[in-house]
């Protein structure tokens, strides 16, 4: 009776989702930026025309639902903190930190990029998957290294997916896309 009830009680857990934070958002801006990096914060909201041109260049959402997605909703937010870190007073590279749906909840991003919006580093802050955990190594978020808006952005064309977490693949790949097109109509463009 022992073994059955391990066993059952192992067959439950197998399908749990846990919840993980990796990074806190200190930890993440230390990690793209430095530990000794002054880092100050702006707020910008995405009003129109700038609105309706990120959203054009995401596919028509600010939010990437996708089919087979079991997480609930985030909510499509059109005020955004940019983190920039300074040397000498003067702004050297730039961070978002945002939420997507992935699988089984959602996957909170820091995505960080020199002033020009080319991706320096991706990291995760916290996710809720079952398989897309490996999302949240260096191995596939290195991949998003160097991209810019004139990348593909595309799994399995220049970024290569997680095995058994496209889902989660695909969410990363979206946030990567906000965060540049999101820094490029607020800041680039004027």
């Amino acid at each position: 009776l022992l073994v059955v009830t391990v066993i059952c009680f192992s067959i439950v857990l197998s399908g749990i989702c846990y919840a993980m934070r990796l990074l806190t958002q200190e930890e993440a801006l230390k990690k793209v930026f430095g530990v000794d990096a002054k880092i100050v914060t702006e707020n910008k909201e995405l009003a129109e025309p700038a609105l309706s041109k990120a959203k054009e260049r995401l596919g028509g959402n600010l939010v990437y639902y996708q089919k087979g997605s079991k997480s609930e909703k985030v909510d499509a937010k059109t005020n955004f903190d940019f983190y920039f870190s300074l040397k000498d007073g003067k702004k050297t590279g730039v961070a978002i930190i945002d939420d997507e749906p992935g699988k089984w909840g959602p996957v909170e991003f820091i995505i960080a990029m020199d002033l020009q919006g080319v991706v320096t580093r991706v990291e995760v802050l916290s996710y809720q998957e079952k398989r897309g955990q490996p999302i949240a190594r260096h191995s596939f978020m290195s991949q998003f290294e160097g991209k810019t808006s004139k990348s593909p952005l595309k799994l399995y064309k220049d970024i290569t997916g997680v095995s058994g977490a496209t889902i989660s693949s695909n969410c990363a790949i979206f946030t990567v896309k906000k965060a540049i097109a999101l820094y490029e109509e607020l800041y680039l463009s004027k």
